[in-house]
């Protein structure tokens, strides 16, 4: 590739060997640098222009410094390819395990992977991760539980992955933080719990205490299609996770009401904050509507079954 091409591909940057490489010597790159035609970013690594770089040309930069085989990787994958809104303070990058980048690089973290011929995205500008694989780095580096929720339902509410998609990555890796964590949390995505607040909700207010089993994000066509987010069709009860759209939401809940249906609505405060009163609140109007089971205490201090006046039974299933 020529000299114009290259810096056209690569947003304005270049490295010193691609520089050598298109007929330029140390000489004639440390005239362009003391004339300011040029200025390094990095050991090694020059920008074509004047001016802020932009967030690919921060990437680029990155890359050309960690080099050859180098791509983005981690949090900065994830804005590129559209799974987060906030790339973070530092541009991340995977290189190549059998080689070592010396020296530390401002605003820059260089990560090593082994199967990074294989995890890499074959046509994506800037090189990056593939998407699957970016998940799954992140939840190897995630810190809390509550995280790793996050980046695995961002991936499928987002519609950029599959549980699928994701399992079948997870399963080529040896190892990887938090494996029964996420092995279990994908089948749940996979039935239906798209967000962190949806994943609550299923375990610790609905399995923990004993709930009849809903109906996850079920579609529902009329005029207009709406999703429900958990529906107890039997007894005419939908549980709603409030977030955006709540406008939305309260004209889907009149019309609901009218139609003989009734609605709980909560937010993170409730599920996340307080399940027990959530599980009693719902345990009371699934026995209101027929419901012949009775909430269970998902610990010893577990208030839900006082809440609502039930005496905890073991053995007992629950009718469907």
């Amino acid at each position: 590739m020529d000299l114009d091409g290259l810096l056209a591909a690569q947003h304005g940057l270049i490295g010193r060997a691609q520089a050598h490489a298109c007929g330029l010597s140390d000489r004639r790159i440390e005239w362009r640098v003391e004339s300011c035609r040029w200025r390094r970013i990095h050991h090694g690594v020059y920008a074509t222009f004047t001016g802020p770089l932009t967030f690919e040309a921060q990437v680029w930069a990155a890359i050309l410094r960690a080099g050859r085989g180098a791509v983005a990787s981690h949090r900065t994958a994830a804005y590129l390819d559209g799974l987060c809104d906030d790339p973070g303070p530092v541009v991340h990058v995977t290189a190549p395990a059998e080689r070592h980048v010396r020296g530390k690089t401002d605003g820059v973290r260089i990560h090593y992977a082994h199967r990074l011929p294989l995890t890499r995205h074959p046509s994506k500008s800037p090189p990056r991760t593939r998407l699957d694989e970016t998940v799954l780095d992140l939840v190897d580096v995630a810190p809390h539980p509550r995280d790793v929720d996050g980046w695995v339902t961002a991936a499928c509410q987002r519609r950029l992955s599959t549980p699928e998609r994701l399992a079948d990555a997870l399963a080529r890796r040896k190892k990887i933080r938090w494996r029964p964590m996420v092995e279990a949390m994908l089948a749940d995505v996979a039935a239906g719990a798209q967000s962190p607040l949806e994943l609550r909700h299923l375990r610790r207010v609905e399995r923990a205490h004993g709930l009849p089993t809903g109906h996850r994000q079920r579609r529902i066509a009329g005029n207009r299609v709406i999703w429900i987010d958990v529906d107890y069709t039997e007894y005419q009860v939908r549980i709603g996770h409030v977030g955006e759209g709540r406008f939305r939401d309260r004209r889907r809940d009149n019309r609901a009401t009218i139609d003989g249906h009734a609605t709980l609505r909560y937010g993170h405060a409730d599920v996340f904050g307080d399940p027990c009163a959530v599980a009693a609140e719902q345990a009371r109007l699934l026995q209101a509507r027929g419901w012949t089971g009775a909430a269970r205490p998902c610990a010893p201090s577990c208030p839900a079954p006082m809440i609502i006046g039930d005496r905890p039974q073991r053995g007992v299933a629950d009718r469907r």
